[in-house]
């Protein structure tokens, strides 16, 4: 069980996608689950990948129009309303470097990750 994730400045495309994806191949160098909700760049990248590259990764779609069944709105959650509580920052890059710090400060917390899937009724 892993948590991988980048954080970018702009709206997220197929391209930026099949990056991520492609990265998390070469880092795990194994075949993965991906959990993804229904965004039409996740859709194109994953039908993209999966005809060039079938036996890098499985998907798991979540319902559409269903957050609460996301795993990672329970991260955001976390995130917003426990680490970064009445957090004022000084700038752009301040918010930047919090909120990777309390993401990378979740990764290490497998109890926490267990539980953002418990919550959404899904097993890991």
């Amino acid at each position: 069980m892993g948590l991988y994730f980048q954080i970018h400045s702009h709206n997220i495309n197929f391209e930026t996608v099949i990056g991520f994806i492609t990265l998390l191949h070469r880092h795990l160098r194994r075949k993965f689950i991906l959990v993804l909700d229904r965004y039409s760049a996740h859709r194109k990248a994953v039908r993209l990948l999966q005809s060039e590259h079938p036996d890098w990764f499985e998907v798991e779609w979540l319902p559409a129009y269903a957050p609460e069944l996301n795993p990672v709105e329970m991260l955001w959650n976390h995130t917003k309303y426990a680490d970064l509580a009445n957090f004022i920052p000084e700038d752009v890059d301040d918010l930047h470097q919090s909120v990777v710090a309390s993401i990378e400060n979740t990764r290490t917390q497998t109890h926490l990750i267990r539980s953002f899937f418990q919550y959404a009724k899904l097993e890991l």
